[in-house]
């Protein structure tokens, strides 16, 4: 858990860094891009993979049919 919550640290500040000067002054959550990077990074390095979504699975998990 320590080594998501140091990479979170790191890559928002460098987030931040970078696009600094563009944010209002107010409280953010970290951007979603950057929990993802670590997450797909943390579930690598412990040998685990996940597919992504086909279209079809995309299309069916959208839709609001009887039985979905």
């Amino acid at each position: 858990v320590m080594d998501m919550s140091f990479a979170n640290q790191a890559l928002s500040t460098l987030y931040l860094s970078r696009k600094g000067r563009t944010l209002t002054k107010e409280v953010y959550g970290v951007p979603r891009e950057i929990d993802e990077q670590i997450a797909r990074l943390k579930l690598r390095l412990m040998g685990i993979r996940i597919d992504r979504l086909t279209a079809e699975q995309k299309k069916y998990l959208a839709a609001w049919e009887e039985g979905t």
